[in-house]
């Protein structure tokens, strides 16, 4: 049987973090984690979990991709606060963080108009720093087709961020 308090406490924080550097709003991030967790109950009632961070990694990314879509589908919802909490302000001034938070907003609307599994793989290798191969483990995917979900994911997101001005370029390499 599995120990849900557990999984919760070992896992929570990773989670946790997976969903705010996507979602940067308090109440859509706690509704977001629940989910996940749901999500994972879920999965471990029909089959054995062999990586518990990997699932839960996955199913947070996915979770938050959702409600980043609905995020930018509803109208009244576009004013959503920043999350200054991200951003080291002693290390920048306040121009150069203003501009990092305003592009981080438009990257978070810019992966919402992106294909679900492109930008799932965007997320898990960029954001997240996973391996192709664990990525490609984790979705199911084979190594060759995560390579090419990411390089149309960057190519996409590159096209949508350049509307926004020569700082939201996204690097060839990164």
């Amino acid at each position: 049987m599995t120990d849900w308090s557990q999984i919760v406490q070992q896992h929570g924080p990773m989670v946790w973090k997976t969903i705010r550097r996507l979602l940067a709003h308090e109440a859509d991030g706690a509704d977001t984690f629940q989910r996940t967790f749901v999500s994972a109950l879920e999965v471990s009632r029909t089959e054995a979990v062999r990586n518990w961070p990997g699932l839960l990694k996955r199913l947070a990314t996915a979770r938050a991709l959702e409600c980043l879509r609905q995020r930018y589908r509803d109208a009244r919802r576009w004013a959503t606060p920043v999350d200054g909490a991200a951003i080291d302000h002693r290390a920048v001034g306040p121009a150069q963080a203003a501009q990092a938070s305003e592009l981080a907003d438009h990257l978070r609307q810019a992966l919402a108009e992106l294909d679900a599994g492109q930008a799932q793989v965007f997320c898990l290798a960029c954001l997240d720093g996973l391996s192709y191969r664990d990525i490609a483990e984790e979705l199911g995917l084979t190594v060759n087709h995560v390579g090419v979900l990411l390089n149309r994911a960057k190519a996409q997101l590159r096209e949508l961020l350049e509307a926004h001005g020569p700082a939201a370029h996204i690097r060839e390499g990164g």
